[in-house]
């Protein structure tokens, strides 16, 4: 069994008061890489351990998500806790793990829970206990069902973990905000919640911290919610941390402070992103990728941009296809990224031989939005990531004029205004395609 790191004072009480029979829901917010997963695990394992009922639940936003934070953890999760005494498996037809306890024999399904119409696998079950990982990354149907699910149990016990989101999200709307005011105004109502940060996690060096700190945009809403830990709304311009310093000059290479465009004498990988429109602009940008001294920075040394409605014609499949091959010419290249919708301009482009040279086909963008754009902002923020002042001026232009949705906002939904984004939509197909995370 793997040893744990110690606990600090407000972990080992948030644990303790889990496993008292007076509190049933008990809530760990916070940062990320605030441990609040392993509490949790290791608060629910006790319980399950213990717990008079056979049957029990844990859930993510996907099976998989539920396997990979609560069942291996990285190697702390339950497999851990009752290493010798449990097995994977099926429980009619579910994924499932089975664990011999001091207890009896229990059965920990698992489910995920993301979409509408996941409740659908739990309806009908008596829960002893249920454990949701990211829980407010869950449809609301699916958080719903489970407190259902739990109201018979014999020792009824909810855990959940979350990293903050909009304040007007429905997690709290609709859940959080009404039991955190039922625990004032009720007695004995029942409910542990525990506010935790990085700083609550013993196991990371301040080294360790400080390279986590310093990959992020003090102004922007991923350190209000990811450092801080604070329910923050994202408002005003996305990529605030955007600057001069994210630009470069064309024509002068790289240079020993970092400055400068990348070195085309010098080994490079280049990858064209498209974000494909008809009426709506169609953007490409090119790509480089180079490491020098063991340090990899990105250069979008190029775009193709074209407004239909701005030149009153709308080009063919076939007209971009063709203009992409101009774009592109003989230069070398490791892959196209495009939105995996866009299947008749696909057809356009195999039929030119546009597609990897290193691969079989189009790469299929990974279209994730918030993700995307939070890598994209750290890269901005790091300084990985530059742009060519003199030939890519829409995606320049579009940097300053791209805005959260305050409409929506007030919705408690987080998403971009749909205006000034289509360059910055390719940017970010590249990023959670290619890059796909940033580790400082």
């Amino acid at each position: 069994m793997s040893e744990y790191a110690p606990f600090s004072q407000k972990q080992t009480d948030y644990i303790s008061k889990c496993l008292q029979d007076e509190y049933w829901l008990s809530v760990a917010e916070g940062g990320k890489r605030a441990s609040k997963n392993i509490i949790n695990i290791i608060a629910w394992c006790t319980i399950i351990e213990n717990h008079p009922d056979k049957l029990h639940l844990a859930a993510g936003v996907s099976v998989a998500t539920a396997k990979l934070n609560i069942i291996d953890s990285d190697g702390f999760g339950v497999l851990n806790y009752f290493k010798g005494r449990c097995r994977q498996g099926k429980y009619q037809d579910k994924d499932a793990v089975i664990i011999q306890t001091v207890t009896g024999e229990k059965i920990v399904l698992i489910s995920g829970g993301g979409k509408n119409g996941d409740e659908r696998f739990i309806k009908g079950l008596t829960l002893g206990s249920v454990y949701i990982s990211e829980v407010n990354e869950c449809a609301q149907s699916f958080v719903k069902e489970v407190f259902d699910r739990t109201l018979s149990s014999s020792k009824r016990k909810l855990l959940f973990d979350l990293n903050p989101k909009a304040e007007l999200h429905w997690f709290y709307a609709e859940i959080l905000n009404v039991h955190q005011d039922n625990n004032l105004k009720i007695r004995d109502y029942g409910l542990n919640y525990e506010h935790f940060t990085i700083a609550d996690n013993l196991s990371l060096s301040d080294e360790k911290i400080r390279k986590a700190l310093i990959s992020y945009d003090k102004k922007s809403v991923w350190y209000q919610r990811d450092i801080l830990g604070l329910r923050k709304n994202a408002e005003g311009v996305i990529y605030s941390g955007f600057c001069i310093d994210n630009q470069y000059e064309d024509g002068l290479n790289w240079r020993e402070d970092g400055t400068g465009g990348p070195d085309l004498n010098l080994y490079y990988t280049r990858w064209y992103t498209i974000d494909y429109g008809t009426i709506n602009p169609f953007a490409c940008l090119e790509i480089v990728e180079q490491t020098i001294e063991r340090v990899t920075k990105y250069y979008v040394v190029d775009e193709y941009y074209y407004d239909s409605k701005k030149h009153n014609k709308q080009k063919t499949d076939a007209e971009y296809a063709d203009d992409l091959k101009k774009f592109i010419g003989d230069k070398r290249y490791s892959g196209i990224i495009i939105d995996p919708s866009a299947a008749s301009f696909k057809a356009e482009l195999r039929k030119r031989s546009l597609k990897a040279r290193e691969a079989d086909d189009l790469i299929n963008a990974d279209n994730e939005v918030l993700n995307g754009i939070r890598l994209v902002s750290t890269l901005l923020h790091v300084l990985k990531l530059f742009v060519n002042k003199r030939k890519c001026p829409n995606l320049l232009k579009e940097f300053p004029a791209y805005i959260w949705n305050v409409k929506s906002a007030e919705r408690g939904v987080e998403e971009p205004v749909k205006e000034s984004d289509h360059c910055l939509d390719a940017l970010r197909y590249w990023a959670k395609t290619i890059v796909k995370y940033f580790k400082a």
